[in-house]
């Protein structure tokens, strides 16, 4: 074992006013894997130096592997018969799977510093009992060699896709578990979600010369396999071809590889080299050609709206069972139609930002990955498609809204893995991930937000962020208190529900009677549209906010008193007569996720 001063997560990954309590393990990856095409079994060695810049003595270590969840009788294969609604990303029955059809990875000879360990096999989980602990500051060397097979069935990863694509590989290999602030992150593989420890990775992977590979990182050897590449083909001993990838600062690494891909390149902003791979089919090739310009302005829209993408290439490649996002590369389903195509590129190339960069806890915090990336994805797709959209947001918020009627609705906070329907977990990450932004937007401003949204890349990028984090960023950059506002709408299903009860006045003034019907606190803003005279917004703060919105309306802005939470109604009063009075709308920005609408507006009668 050897002390290694790579403190580098102390130093150049964390702000001054984090390195204090800010800390995050570092791992490096070398591979060496070959593949049997013809019987999709493959296998390779890992030596990983693994450096434990944590506070804590680690006696052993943990790793996933993922491909044993491929396998009748599985926790997954026992998830997804017992889950209350069906996971409809799952199109084939795991237990059917037959012995040469499964998913399945082993390891042999794990040594640390070339002493044999003492290991568990728990599925998706090794546990691995280390020769000498591992003090803070300290790195060591862990060798195995590992064999495995590639399931038919394509979820995420797999073999033999839907549309063609022969391998699709994504947590195909022994991943070393995060151990962080709260100890080691070793949760069995449902179908669900990622966490991985930032490092560097040299992949070098042989398989048949016919076959084209994408993969994360940097090709090293583009003049020896071609295809694409380099004008220059090799020549390989028994018709094989090794290729040999660099993939630096990244938590994971995938690749996927297919005899017929095209594959095509397209300049990117700021020199990233943009890589695109597809089956040639004569009914989508266009589309894919089409696609190659769109991706470069959704790269420039992303690095204008969160921060500069830092790596100098990104590859889109088809392959996988819909879209999924990796390092460097994704994998998506190709035969679509074009908007779909960009639709989906959209999305998870602002995965590249909000996981790749900004790594959260998928387990956990899913809606900080999913929700953040549909958000700005949608914004994208808006603009770079030019779809124009009224509110380009509508979708993810009646999602979410018909998630919080259904009853079936549990906390984000919730494990990824707990969810007791499919469809309320889906919801939750995406929809109502997207509006817990949309909705901040409401509540700051939305220049705060684009504002907050820049800062928590530039300060938290190549780290693993959590809510906490983007709060006190936002209320630094807004003046405003937010913590009540990712307690209720992360922590708890409350709602927001405010509705007109009465409208009464003289001749002098109109008193408002507002309702809070839901359990969740919000400001408000209330629109007043007059027979004669400009129109009005009425805003109504509120205590935890401990500050105020600026105007963003081009129209008179009356800021009133407070409105307690514990105070379930409110007198608002307009210095108007109620026959001066056309009509009024609480909310009419429609950012409010107000579970019930109808009793949001007042129309005078005549």
């Amino acid at each position: 074992m050897k002390t290694i001063a790579r403190l580098i997560l102390l130093i150049s990954f964390c702000p001054s006013a984090y390195a204090q309590n800010y800390w995050q393990q570092a791992v490096d990856y070398k591979m060496e894997v070959e593949m049997n095409v013809g019987t999709f079994r493959y296998s390779g060695n890992q030596e990983l130096v693994y450096t434990n810049n944590s506070p804590d003595s680690l006696k052993k270590v943990f790793y996933h592997l993922y491909f044993n969840a491929f396998q009748p009788g599985s926790e997954m294969a026992v998830r997804i018969k017992t889950g209350k609604d069906k996971n409809t990303r799952f199109r084939v029955d795991i237990d059917s799977l037959e012995s040469d059809e499964i998913g399945y990875l082993k390891v042999s000879n794990l040594k640390q510093e070339g002493r044999s360990l003492n290991y568990e096999v728990s599925e998706t989980i090794l546990e691995v009992l280390l020769d000498q602990p591992l003090g803070p500051g300290e790195s060591t060397r862990l060798t195995l060699d590992f064999d495995g097979q590639v399931p038919k069935m394509v979820r995420r990863s797999g073999r033999e896709s839907s549309e063609g694509v022969s391998l699709s590989m994504a947590q195909w290999y022994p991943k070393i578990a995060e151990y962080d602030y709260e100890g080691w992150n070793a949760e069995p593989y449902l179908g669900r979600e990622f966490h991985g420890v930032w490092g560097d990775f040299d992949v070098t992977l042989t398989l048949d010369k016919d076959y084209t590979v994408a993969a994360s990182g940097y090709l090293q050897n583009p003049d020896r396999v071609g295809h694409g590449y380099s004008e220059k083909k090799g020549k390989a001993k028994k018709g094989k071809l090794k290729w040999h990838f660099l993939a630096p600062k990244v938590h994971d690494f995938t690749w996927s590889a297919d005899p017929d891909y095209i594959h095509d390149t397209y300049k990117g902003p700021n020199d990233v080299l943009l890589h695109f791979f597809y089956k040639d089919n004569p009914k989508y090739n266009e589309n894919w050609k089409n696609l190659q310009p769109k991706t470069a302005e959704l790269m420039r829209f992303f690095n204008q709206t969160i921060g500069e993408y830092p790596y100098r290439q990104y590859t889109v490649a088809q392959g996988g069972d819909g879209g999924m996002e990796y390092a460097m590369l994704t994998l998506i389903t190709g035969n679509r139609s074009f908007e779909s195509l960009v639709g989906v590129t959209a999305h998870e190339l602002a995965h590249s930002w909000f996981q790749h960069v900004l790594a959260t806890n998928e387990m956990k915090y899913e809606w900080m990955d999913e929700g953040f990336t549909t958000y700005i994805s949608t914004l994208a797709e808006d603009k770079i498609l030019n779809q124009n959209e009224f509110f380009p947001l509508q979708r993810s918020y009646d999602s979410y809204i018909y998630l919080a009627r259904s009853g079936k609705e549990q906390p984000q906070q919730t494990n990824a893995n707990r969810y007791d329907y499919n469809l309320a977990y889906e919801i939750s990450a995406y929809s109502k991930g997207a509006v817990c932004l949309s909705q901040l937007g409401y509540i700051i401003g939305e220049d705060k937000l684009a504002k907050t949204l820049k800062e928590y890349y530039r300060l938290h990028k190549f780290q693993h962020p959590v809510p906490n984090d983007f709060r006190r960023i936002a209320e630094r950059v807004s003046g405003i208190q937010l913590k009540w506002y990712l307690t209720d709408w992360t922590q708890t299903t409350n709602t927001i529900d405010y509705g007109i009860k009465s409208v009464e006045g003289d001749d002098s003034k109109t008193v408002v009677k507002i309702e809070r019907i839901g359990s969740m606190p919000m400001p408000l803003e209330i629109l007043i549209n007059f027979k004669n005279g400009p129109s009005e917004i009425h805003y109504i703060p509120i205590p935890l906010m401990r500050g105020e919105k600026e105007n963003p309306y081009s129209m008179k802005w009356e800021v009133h008193k407070d409105w307690p939470w514990a105070r379930p109604q409110y007198e608002l009063i307009i210095n108007h007569p109620k026959s001066e009075i056309v009509d009024l709308f609480i909310d009419p920005s429609y950012y409010m996720a107000d579970v019930n609408r109808d009793n949001n507006t007042y129309f005078n009668q005549p």
